[in-house]
């Protein structure tokens, strides 16, 4: 489908929601275009409840919950257990039930620590000649695999271009070669250069790490190696350094095809391992760029050899709820996630802090879904559908907790009508726009529109597309249960700064900042504009929890079928 047909169903979508509308006369969405519709969307009841959302509410709870006190909340530790607490705690004092079908504030489940003692050199050869690079420096590595002892050797090195399979674009890197066995190097990201391909320079799922890993696993490999750069990533290999040291927790395995290596080199490191079998990077990349490309195998081998410390343990997501007013809509669900962990006690920075205490990533979150929280309880009467502020243990390391969530809900995914999903929040002051991770996806573009226009604001479609967002927060699993989605992200058109500012503070804070030590707050965080994003959410919220119906994605989207799937399962059965 080209971009002028997909513009047009949506613009029919929209359309259709809008004259759907509520129970009054006017619509419930105002239509797009449609300014003097929009205040309708948000009510003098909603407006005074939203009152309950502060700056110093916001800085009240970001200063608690990122405090040292914490230990930068890494998940199944006993600052976790902690961390959890004062999350029943808040719930509680915000006035919401607990969200378990068992009446209980949290949702555990296991999780599986693993600690790998990395080699402090790993070696490639070919011929009489070798190269090594230094653990940290240039490669960072860890176990794919939920055992205590990885080794392999004289691996085969085969470059995979893109790792990627997708027939729906004609794509395929492996093209039936048997890579059982071998160590296969990939590129980050995924094709970009073509808007007609992979959605241009959107990043899709094909070009997240975690996508990268199982496609190699589904390969046969032992392991696999992505070539890190910071533009391909979006973020330093400062990130990966932190990120993918130390223990790494994930869900207990089961029958899924697993590497045994999961690892980065940076791109220095890469072109040498390149240039030992006699290529280059260079050509090797653009070769890449070709649905005729196949896998060069560079005639190099390596081995791996290391021990993992494992420990099974147990996290938890927190939940509360507050039922809906209506008594059979009370049965569906407007879901507000915000994760709660970061990365824990880690290696020091420059000066000597080592607790990652994730003020911005995301302790701004959980203070931003307590707040609505608020707002919510402040209303005359409840909203007709219930609402549950969710939040999720270990999305640090791969969206667990969502991922536990979504397939073990406490209600249908049929019964979810959306997730409204806060990471990282606006901390630099008011902005003219808003970005809308997700937008062009759903029937949700309609109500985001039609409420930020009450707040004078416009929408933009993610602003940073190449970091590929969508499938790397929580919202993501609800997304792949059918749930449609919307992720609220900071705009960059600061009131009162000049073009180009606020791009520069979202850059600048992940290049110095970004699961760092120096994720803390300062006396500089200006909460104003995360005071119109959560009010905002709010509306969005109220908005689809008083709706005729449930919001919908757009005809042919990835998740539309798992939407389908999850509504009929909850369709009551035909009378005979």
């Amino acid at each position: 489908m080209d971009i002028v047909d997909r513009r047009l169903l949506r613009a029919c979508v929209i359309a259709a929601i809008c004259l759907a509308g509520c129970k009054r006369p006017e619509p419930s969405v105002a239509p797009q275009g449609s300014a003097s519709a929009a205040p309708s969307v948000v009510s003098a009841d909603s407006k005074t409840a939203a009152s309950q959302i502060t700056p110093e509410y916001l800085r009240d709870q970001i200063t608690r919950f990122s405090a040292d006190e914490f230990e930068g909340r890494g998940p199944a530790t006993p600052a976790d257990e902690k961390s959890r607490a004062y999350l029943v705690q808040q719930l509680q004092q915000i006035g919401f039930e607990p969200g378990g079908t068992d009446q209980g504030w949290q949702q555990s489940f296991d999780v599986v620590g693993a600690t790998s003692k990395m080699p402090a050199q790993w070696t490639f050869k070919h011929g009489g000649k070798s190269v090594s690079f230094k653990w940290w420096d240039q490669y960072i590595g860890s176990t794919g695999v939920q055992q205590d002892h990885v080794s392999f050797k004289n691996a085969e090195v085969v470059f995979v271009g893109y790792g990627i399979q997708a027939p729906e674009f004609g794509w395929d890197d492996f093209k039936g070669q048997d890579l059982k066995g071998k160590v296969l190097l990939m590129l980050n990201n995924d094709p970009d250069w073509d808007p007609a391909l992979f959605a241009g320079n959107t990043r899709l799922y094909y070009g997240r790490w975690v996508y990268k890993y199982e496609s190699a696993a589904r390969q046969g490999a032992v392991g696999a190696i992505i070539i890190h750069t910071t533009a391909s990533a979006g973020y330093p290999f400062q990130v990966v350094q932190t990120s993918w040291s130390g223990e790494q927790v994930e869900l207990p395995a089961e029958n899924e095809p697993r590497v045994q290596l999961k690892s980065w080199l940076t791109e220095d490191a890469a072109q040498q391992l390149v240039a030992l079998s006699g290529n280059t990077l260079e050509k090797l990349v653009e070769s890449a760029k070709s649905k005729d490309f196949t896998p060069v195998s560079l005639g190099v081998t390596t081995s791996m050899d290391f021990k993992t410390s494992l420990k099974r343990s147990t996290t938890a997501n927190v939940y509360g709820v507050l039922k809906g007013s209506d008594p059979v809509l009370a049965s569906e669900y407007v879901i507000y996630t915000a994760h709660h962990d970061h990365l824990g006690v880690g290696a020091p920075d420059a000066n000597g802090d080592k607790i990652y205490n994730g003020a911005l990533d995301n302790a701004s979150g959980v203070a931003a879904v307590l707040a609505i929280g608020k707002a919510y309880k402040a209303l005359p009467t409840p909203p007709k559908r219930s609402i549950m502020l969710l939040f999720v243990a270990a999305e640090e390391q791969g969206l667990l907790g969502s991922n536990y969530f979504a397939t073990h809900p406490t209600m249908a995914a049929g019964k979810m009508a959306a997730d409204i999903n806060y990471d990282s929040c606006n901390i630099w002051g008011r902005t003219k726009d808003v970005s809308y991770v997700g937008k062009g996806k759903s029937s949700l573009d309609a109500v985001m529109d039609a409420v930020a226009a009450t707040q004078g604001r416009v929408v933009t479609a993610d602003q940073f597309p190449d970091r590929g967002r969508f499938y790397r927060s929580d919202q993501f699993n609800f997304a792949k249960a059918g749930v449609p989605a919307l992720y609220v992200k900071p705009g960059t058109d600061f009131i009162g700064k000049p073009v180009g500012w606020g791009a520069q503070q979202q850059k600048d804070y992940e290049a110095h900042s970004y699961h760092q030590p120096s994720d803390e707050i300062t006396p500089q965080w200006n909460f104003d504009g995360m005071v119109e994003d959560a009010q905002l959410g709010f509306w969005v919220g109220v908005a689809v929890a008083n709706a005729a119906s449930m919001p919908t994605w757009v005809p042919g989207d990835e998740f539309e079928a798992a939407r389908q799937s999850a509504l009929a399962a909850v369709k009551p059965a035909a009378l005979p």
